[in-house]
């Protein structure tokens, strides 16, 4: 519905008085409050990172924290309740801080500081801290107090990490130290409890076997021998009364005897060493029987005839002794194999059991082997950081105490008042037209009754109502352009200042 800007704009005059009561109360707020805000003054610090003195080529830094996240991590740390409340109490930075609550006071602190941080690839990092007060000095002592702050909490991080770090590789050292010292003692108990059946021995166990398996065979073999011959020899001194042929008998007792010695000597000396007792005994009984034959009568066959039963004794005497050393060499060399064949069998199991003691040895040399590794490091960057050679914040610009004041911006809380008052006019002439349901012209009619009027007959008034009207109207403007600076001037001296009128309001609000 189109409406004739005539009658918008009767309805503007008709409405004005309002609306420039509105605005003028709203601009005479905006500007009472900026000529009575006190002054701000703003002090500022600017601190840069540099980086590490001694390239991470040579020593690696324990610290992998990025610039950008240390320098948020320190920013909390420094916006902290704690922080706050003590710098504020220390330099009374608000008037009346006695009557404000501890959260007022944070808040304002938190209102009053800026921190902007800038950096990049490629690009230096850098921190600015602002803070906004009453009094110029206290702006630059509660920025140097920031600044102390700041550099205080990064030293004591870069140290905490680098003595954390330190500190958990000291440790763990130790603790793989013992782990190792573990391992090497059940290794050596071990060894101790199964000193037989050791891998390390096993080639030799295997070779002792081969040389025991060939001893018993000869042994087995030489018992069978002497059996064969003691029993040849009894069955032919039982079937003729003599021992060996007619040529034998050519020969002494003590000679045949002799000879047998003689033969059953370097039979033993094939097997036995020359200390062995058998050989000895050997020796002994040749050298007698040499003596006796070199003595005696070697023709006289009746006395060999009658001596060859004792013969037959001694020499199967000697026979069974060698049986008896040859039962007891067998009996001694099987037990010693089947020591042996226990051991071996045994040295399978000890293998796997030692190969895994050897490994987990290993395994915690190669861990301790790292560790000490990272411990030097650790050493290194600690060093570095005592002697302020790593990655660090410094001071650029420190806090100096302005000389003009920076705020408030007058110029712009008027004309934000005025703006106001203009939107709050503007929104009170929508408002009534949006709530307006009569009909006040043809269009209108026409528009909701779908008809279309022949004639309008406006309402005539008369000369008084005319004059009177205007009267009215012009009052009304007067009492708002007068009475509301009046109002307001009385309600700013004997009331309460504007400017606190207007924070109060603010504050209500949410906005400061």
């Amino acid at each position: 519905m189109n409406l004739p800007f005539r009658f918008y704009w009767s309805l503007f005059k008709r409405r004005l008085p309002v609306m420039m009561a509105l605005f003028l109360i709203c601009s005479g707020l905006g500007v009472v409050t900026a000529l009575q805000l006190p002054p701000t003054y703003m002090s500022s610090a600017r601190l840069q990172v540099d980086p590490p003195q001694i390239p991470d080529e040579m020593v690696v830094s324990t610290i992998r924290t990025e610039v950008a996240e240390q320098l948020q991590l320190i920013e909390e740390q420094l916006m902290t309740r704690a922080n706050l409340i003590d710098i504020a109490q220390r330099h009374q930075v608000f008037e009346g801080m006695a009557a404000m609550t501890p959260d007022r006071i944070v808040q304002a602190m938190r209102d009053s500081t800026r921190i902007l941080r800038s950096g990049g690839r490629g690009q230096a990092s850098l921190m600015a801290i602002q803070f906004d007060a009453r009094d110029a000095q206290i702006a630059a002592d509660v920025v140097n107090d920031y600044v102390t702050l700041v550099l205080e909490a990064n030293s004591s991080f870069r140290r905490e990490r680098t003595e954390n770090t330190l500190s958990f590789f000291e440790q763990e050292a130790a603790r793989l130290a013992g782990e190792i010292e573990e391992e090497s003692s059940r290794i050596i108990a071990f060894k101790n409890e199964n000193v037989d059946a050791l891998p390390e021995d096993l080639s030799y166990r295997q070779d002792r076997q081969s040389t025991l398996q060939e001893r018993l065979g000869r042994l087995e073999q030489d018992r069978a021998s002497i059996v064969s011959q003691r029993s040849e020899m009894i069955a032919v001194f039982e079937a003729t009364g003599r021992l060996g042929s007619d040529t034998r008998r050519e020969l002494s007792p003590e000679e045949q005897r002799l000879q047998q010695l003689e033969l059953q000597l370097a039979e033993d000396l094939t097997v036995y060493s020359d200390s062995n007792p058998r050989v000895v005994q050997l020796r002994r009984q040749i050298e007698q029987l040499e003596l006796a034959i070199s003595g005696g009568d070697p023709g006289d066959w009746q006395e060999g005839t009658e001596a060859e039963p004792t013969f037959l004794d001694i020499t199967l005497a000697e026979m069974d002794s060698r049986i008896e050393e040859i039962d007891l060499e067998i009996v001694r060399v099987n037990e010693e194999l089947e020591r042996l064949s226990r051991a071996i069998a045994a040295t399978a199991t000890n293998s796997i059991t030692l190969e895994r003691l050897e490994q987990d040895l290993e395994s915690a040399r190669t861990r301790y082997n790292s560790v000490l590794g990272n411990l030097n490091q650790a050493r290194m960057a600690e060093r570095i950081e005592i002697n302020a050679q790593g990655e660090r914040i410094s001071l650029i610009e420190g806090a100096s105490v302005p000389q003009e004041p920076s705020g408030p911006a007058r110029k712009k809380i008027a004309v934000m008042g005025g703006a106001v008052g203009g939107a709050l006019a503007l929104a009170y002439f929508m408002l009534l037209e949006l709530l307006n349901q009569r009909v006040r012209h043809p269009a209108e009619l026409q528009s909701r009754f779908e008809i279309v009027p022949i004639g309008v007959i406006p309402y005539l008034e008369s000369r008084g109502e005319k004059w009177r009207r205007r009267l009215l109207r012009l009052s009304a403007l007067a009492i708002v352009i007068v009475a509301v600076p009046a109002a307001l001037y009385y309600v700013h001296t004997e009331y309460v200042p504007l400017e606190i009128l207007v924070n109060r309001v603010l504050v209500q609000m949410g906005l400061a």
